[in-house]
């Protein structure tokens, strides 16, 4: 067990612990003020709009930067609660295809690479994950998908490749996998990519 390791999963499930609370009171707040008779405006709706995506934003965060065990096991039913709030705009389109229980340590991997498709679509695009029996597929298509790769060589090639703050994802995502005793493959078409492990 790396100390490491375990510190910085641990500084992410307290970060996202924290923050959720605060936020729920906001949404909790908010659902009073839109209540029947209490003069409901499209500022409000805004505002509870934005609780709602940062609160699935966190969550989303707290598997993906939190402690994962090997023996703990997440509901498809929970992460499909998250990931509907995820992207509200509806620029990004994502499907979930997995089996109802699936193993903590292998969503975190799976919303890790999610953080790398994000930056991958520009903002617009479609990702279908699946999970079966041979292993899990994320597939990426947009006519703005930058599938080139530099982007990917922090997957495939980390060692060459500089990491920023907002590249973060890439190297929690290989020691994510590595810890499953996986590795990455992506394979780029012109307006799509395909990611397994």
């Amino acid at each position: 067990m790396s100390a490491q390791h375990d510190l910085s999963s641990l500084v992410g499930s307290r970060l996202c612990h924290d923050l959720i609370g605060p936020i729920g009171a906001i949404g909790n707040g908010v659902e009073l003020m839109m209540l029947p008779g209490s003069g409901r405006s499209d500022e409000v709706a805004m505002i509870a709009e934005s609780v709602a995506a940062l609160t699935a934003r966190i969550r989303f965060y707290r598997i993906a930067f939190g402690t994962a065990r090997a023996d703990q096991s997440i509901s498809r039913s929970e992460v499909l609660s998250i990931l509907t709030g995820l992207y509200p705009s509806g620029r990004i389109a994502l499907t979930w295809s997995t089996p109802a229980d699936l193993a903590r340590t292998e969503v975190k991997a799976a919303f890790l690479l999610l953080l790398c498709a994000e930056q991958g679509l520009r903002s617009t695009g479609r990702i279908h994950v699946l999970r079966d029996g041979t292993g899990w597929t994320m597939s990426l298509a947009s006519p703005r998908l930058d599938a080139g790769a530099g982007p990917w060589s922090r997957l495939t090639a980390p060692d060459t490749a500089e990491i920023g703050p907002s590249d973060v994802q890439y190297p929690l995502a290989l020691q994510a996998l590595a810890a499953l005793g996986r590795k990455p493959r992506i394979e780029a078409g012109t307006e799509s990519l395909l990611i397994s492990f």
